[in-house]
């Protein structure tokens, strides 16, 4: 049987726009910066004559330079302290991109990101001191932030070009610098509009597939849970936990090797789409008032929405995203009864209730197996989820029964 392939490219893109929605609510960023940032730095890569892998390196980490924001503005608010030089998140970052890409040449992209190359920067380091492809990043993040390409207007695309100039040698490397300003030039920067940056990014990024057994899959449900369980101190471990339970219900189940790690990157981007929640609706202890159920209700549609299109993604997208379906079909988003769930969206369904219901949230405590299984039998009586996989779930969890599921070893 030929194994599953997915477009690599692809999700990272998706990681990238889901990450573009927190940096926008905390920081007032604008959308599609992360495909403008890997955009600019292609180009920039080509003209300084690097080969395809290396330009798949740089854009990678331009895509997913702010991978680590959710985590570095929770430890802030765990720890009280924020950093304004942003270290931190850097430090955080590159250690991400490390961990899912070890085998990419990538030292230092992007923790370097925000370094200026006088040496008044996060580190303290001059322009020699560290990579180029760091400040290519940091040159089109700059400039991006700055000026908001997207809706740029063509009489201030002069000062664009002011500006590069006047930092280069304080701000920016001279090198960089001179590249930044050979690619720009008025029609790239329309190319960058949110209405064709996804045709601009599809022609300039290199494509990337993986076997679904690679190894990069291992290290992307870490990536990913990292990120989505970051953004709410409530639920710092929820993802993480939903992808351990995924595979050891497929291991009570025999399913295949394939089918483990398919249920397992599902269960790790199922609440992908919370990244468009607002945080405040995430962390509020007490009851939602009906509008802002209705908000957090998207998060589901928003899963479905960034996953769909992706190629390899035709199983994973719908378990991922039908984890608020009801057989009765009074779940959300799409209202889906029985008929239209197969048997794996019925245990994301499952394995998502018994780890929410579970685990200790601002609105009720710690429970154990009884307790949970008692609220998930009460459910399979109103005809809301699957008896039978209850069953299974009582018999699969009794042994981690008062702790939490240890990580798998997920490698053969």
């Amino acid at each position: 049987m030929q194994t599953m392939k997915i477009r690599m490219d692809l999700l990272i893109k998706t990681i990238a726009m889901a990450l573009d929605s927190v940096e926008k609510e905390l920081l007032g960023a604008s959308t599609n910066h992360g495909k403008r940032i890997a955009v600019l730095c292609a180009k920039m890569g080509k003209i300084s004559g690097k080969n395809t892998e290396e330009i798949l390196g740089l854009t990678n980490c331009a895509l997913l330079h702010d991978n680590a924001l959710t985590e570095y503005i929770l430890a802030a608010k765990e720890s009280g302290h924020y950093d304004s030089t942003m270290k931190k998140h850097c430090e955080f970052g590159q250690r991400n991109v490390d961990a899912l890409l070890p085998d990419s040449n990538i030292k230092n992209f992007i923790l370097y990101h925000h370094e200026r190359v006088d040496g008044k920067g996060p580190f303290g380091i001059r322009e020699d001191e560290f990579p180029l492809e760091a400040q290519l990043i940091a040159i089109a993040d700059s400039i991006d932030v700055a000026f908001h390409l997207q809706t740029l207007k063509q009489d201030k695309f002069g000062n664009v070009v002011r500006t590069i100039k006047d930092e280069t040698g304080k701000k920016y490397g001279k090198t960089a610098a001179q590249m930044m300003l050979e690619i720009s030039d008025w029609s790239m920067i329309e190319s960058l509009r949110d209405d064709v940056i996804d045709k601009t990014a599809e022609n300039v990024l290199t494509p990337w597939t993986v076997d679904i057994k690679d190894h990069v899959i291992l290290n992307l449900v870490n990536f990913i849970t990292r990120i989505i369980d970051y953004k709410s101190v409530f639920t710092k471990h929820h993802s993480t936990g939903i992808a351990n339970m995924a595979w050891y219900m497929s291991e009570y189940y025999k399913y295949s090797k394939e089918e483990k790690l398919k249920l397992y990157l599902a269960s790790a981007l199922h609440d992908i789409g919370k990244l468009e929640t607002p945080t405040a609706i995430l962390e509020k202890p007490g009851k939602l008032t009906d509008e802002e159920f209705i908000i957090i209700k998207e998060h589901a549609r928003h899963t479905h929405e960034l996953l769909k299109d992706i190629e390899g993604f035709e199983d994973i997208y719908r378990w991922a995203s039908f984890h608020h379906e009801k057989l009765n079909g009074t779940g959300y988003p799409f209202g889906k009864s029985a008929g239209e769930l197969d048997f794996n969206s019925r245990l994301m369904t499952c394995i998502d209730i018994y780890q929410a219901v579970s685990e200790k949230r601002p609105y009720h405590p710690l429970r154990d197996l009884n307790s949970t299984l008692q609220i998930m039998y009460r459910m399979t009586d109103e005809g809301a989820i699957d008896k039978n996989i209850v069953n299974d779930i009582s018999i699969a969890m009794a042994p981690f029964d008062g702790i939490d599921l240890p990580s798998p070893d997920i490698r053969e």
